[in-house]
């Protein structure tokens, strides 16, 4: 699975990165949401995964909102330290399709992470 990562905080980016790549998954990392809207539109992903708080003012639900306008529908799991119900609630209405509070436990991600590209998946 080939999965694009937004998240600027270094460390958690890296337990992310090595666990997904431990699972055989393919990722690509990046800190930035300008660049971040860049990659999702030039390449295929089959999951993303974005941070809700992004450096230079971007937050991840606008860049989710940006992106389903150009008719990107990959899959979009937020990973993210905003943990109320609002905070949920606007993710999900900008087109993410599931939630997941900071801290977390990795295996937990997977799963959902794993469901998401199930779900999305077009039989082959």
């Amino acid at each position: 699975m080939r999965i694009l990562l937004i998240e600027d905080d270094e460390s958690v980016a890296q337990m992310v990165t090595t666990g997904m790549e431990e699972a055989n998954h393919e990722v690509t990392h990046t800190v930035d949401g300008h660049d971040g809207f860049k990659q999702a539109l030039d390449k295929r992903f089959d999951v993303m995964i974005f941070d809700r708080q992004l450096p230079g003012g971007v937050d991840g639900a606008e860049l989710l909102r940006k992106l389903r306008e150009k008719r990107v529908d990959t899959p979009v799991l937020f990973l993210s330290g905003l943990g109320a119900l609002g905070d949920w609630m606007t993710g999900l209405e900008a087109g993410g399709d599931d939630y997941v509070v900071k801290p977390f436990v990795f295996s937990e991600l997977l799963s959902r992470v794993e469901a998401l590209h199930q779900r999305g998946a077009t039989p082959g």
